[in-house]
């Protein structure tokens, strides 16, 4: 099982604008073991190959269908600059996660999907499920590195609020926000971010959620702000459990730890125990 998050990058070298084998395998049957389908969301500037080299062969191995797309990307691109995705505003991006949701359903014949995200990938599709009609369709929601604060690293929150202080904003969204409208979308106090919170809180009635953190995260700060409680949710610190699990924002996605946490909160009848091993920052693998 490939743990390092950048394997993924030598798979879409190798195979532009493709898919993992395992995933986007669209006569793929859920199994009574495994009813819903899993869908997994990348997160901002990855696509559908270079976030998920852990996780499309882990969930294929445990039984799952697992599919993945690719959102966000310049209508323009060609490869490789298609290959960065996550980029555009977050409720357009949210629009394309609901057709996919519904493809998925069609082609597998299930009721509803699970979501794992990381990353963007934990707060775009939560706008799908709380203003598209997606809470119907989604029954767990499993995020890593969840952003449900914003990305508050680097003073994001900080430069937003002068921003609009100084009447800029229309600027900034006119150089900057070509180039990565998502990323104004999830800085904190933003407009997306303040509508996701609405009442408090960012979860939707019926969903499962479960909130998977790293303390050592450097884009989502602090990350106890991606920890939102909730009568549905369930927040977990990989250190907690773990303190040689080093992973930081990107290695999270790779962490064999987190990964068991991940499969205990797809599958929360049948728990395993969640390996505690030694993990590097910045790829996720395991140490020794």
């Amino acid at each position: 099982m490939p743990h390092n998050f950048y394997d993924g990058i030598g798979l879409e070298t190798a195979n532009p604008g493709g898919s993992i084998p395992g995933s986007n395998d669209w006569t793929c049957k859920p199994t009574a073991a495994h009813p819903n389908p899993v869908i997994l969301v990348h997160g901002t500037g990855a696509n559908r190959q270079t976030n998920w080299a852990t996780y499309v062969p882990l969930l294929k191995n445990e039984g799952y269908c697992v599919f993945a797309p690719t959102y966000g990307t310049r209508p323009d691109a060609t490869w490789p600059m298609s290959a960065f995705g996550a980029l555009t505003p977050l409720e357009q991006s949210a629009q394309e996660l609901s057709v996919f949701v519904d493809e998925v359903l069609a082609a597998t014949g299930a009721s509803k999907v699970d979501i794992v995200g990381h990353s963007q990938g934990t707060l775009m599709p939560n706008y799908y499920v709380k203003f598209l009609g997606g809470a119907a369709k989604v029954d767990k929601y499993v995020s890593l590195a969840p952003l449900w604060g914003g990305a508050g690293s680097f003073g994001a929150g900080e430069i937003t609020a002068l921003v609009e202080q100084f009447g800029l904003k229309v600027l900034q969204e006119q150089t900057f926000g070509r180039l990565c409208a998502s990323c104004l979308d999830m800085a904190p106090g933003a407009d997306f971010i303040e509508k996701m919170n609405e009442g408090g809180s960012p979860y939707a009635p019926g969903v499962a959620y479960t909130n998977i953190a790293t303390r050592y995260d450097e884009l989502v700060v602090p990350y106890t702000s991606g920890l939102v409680p909730g009568p549905n949710v369930t927040n977990i610190v990989v250190q907690d459990r773990c303190p040689q699990d080093y992973s930081e924002h990107a290695a999270l996605a790779a962490s064999p730890v987190a990964a068991g946490y991940v499969l205990n909160a797809l599958d929360p009848q049948y728990p395993e125990p969640v390996p505690c091993v030694m993990v590097a920052p910045f790829t996720g693998t395991p140490v020794g």
